[in-house]
């Protein structure tokens, strides 16, 4: 009777555990993550310091740098095995349901959650969410921070990274080249796909060719939450996002473009949509063809403004 007993209860866990999996789309309000806590793992990913200030009871800290690239390319992947080694070191299994915590200080800051959980689904895990909104939505909601920090026990989880949602340079060219089909995505403000503006670690201005964009703060009503899957679904179908087979995501790093590739991958549940994570910057400084390059008198007249 007893190991009857014994047995139920297991079962009866491992049934709350997946149940609080599949309850978690891929975007959760504070009070949907307060429920969830026992049967969640939250990782931070704020600078240490502000973690330290406060955070969300039993969360770890993982910076945002330990999922970017050097600073003169930052959209790069991060290895496989150094990613395997920060996962360990943050005691995370594969099957754990990961919710990725941030600050929430403005749109551009959930481009920071949408790379970790691109990264993180590209790494093997299955069950993931943002929390919509991030610390700033946790405390306006009322919900308590914890100073309290705990060191995780170390796992032996082992990471294969899957291409799946990733695009390549080469993916890129062979679409230049006529040789697939996608619709190149920019998600810069309209000023960077004009070449009016730069990132500063970019070669030059420009976009690449045969791109249109859609500016990643198309995604926000109002404040740092984005909106929910059935307003990214309506918003997919009005841009022709839905009909469009294959989609390129880009913008300077793999930031902003992960925010469209979340909206549209994650919540619109658009079929084929692909980050490429080393962006215009990666791109530019490959030397590689580029559209919407200013000539010499342009580029002086926007450095100028610039500055002004």
């Amino acid at each position: 009777m007893r190991l009857a007993a014994l047995t139920a209860a297991g079962l009866l866990a491992t049934t709350s555990i997946a149940a609080a999996q599949t309850a978690l789309g891929p975007l959760v309000t504070p009070e949907e993550l307060q429920g969830a806590l026992d049967d969640v793992r939250v990782i931070d990913i704020r600078p240490e310091g502000a973690f330290g200030d406060g955070h969300i009871g039993d969360a770890v800290v993982a910076p945002y740098a330990l999922f970017r690239g050097p600073e003169e390319n930052p959209g790069q992947i991060v290895p496989a095995d150094d990613l395997q080694q920060a996962y360990r070191d943050l005691g995370l299994s594969l099957d754990d349901h990961v919710v990725i915590s941030y600050a929430g200080s403005d749109i551009s800051d959930f481009g920071a959650a949408a790379r970790v959980y691109w990264t993180l689904k590209s790494s093997g895990f299955e069950n993931l969410s943002i929390l919509n909104g991030g610390i700033a939505a946790w405390t306006e909601a009322g919900l308590e921070l914890d100073d309290e920090v705990t060191s995780p026990e170390a796992s032996q989880i082992e990471v294969t990274w899957s291409p799946e949602w990733t695009a390549s340079a080469e993916d890129v060219q062979q679409v230049l080249n006529g040789e697939d089909e996608a619709l190149l995505l920019d998600a810069r403000p309209e000023g960077f796909w004009s070449g009016n503006q730069s990132h500063p670690s970019a070669a030059k201005p420009g976009t690449l060719p045969q791109s249109e964009y859609f500016e990643h703060a198309g995604w926000f009503a109002e404040g740092p939450a984005i909106i929910d899957a059935s307003a990214a679904r309506s918003l997919a179908d009005e841009q022709n996002f839905s009909d469009a087979g294959s989609i390129i995501s880009f913008c300077n790093t793999g930031h902003w473009a992960a925010t469209n590739w979340f909206a549209l991958s994650e919540l619109a549940e658009v079929g084929d949509v692909k980050l490429y994570p080393e962006s215009m910057v990666g791109w530019s400084n490959a030397g590689y063809e580029m559209a919407n390059v200013p000539g010499p008198l342009k580029t002086l007249w926007n450095n100028i403004t610039s500055a002004f």
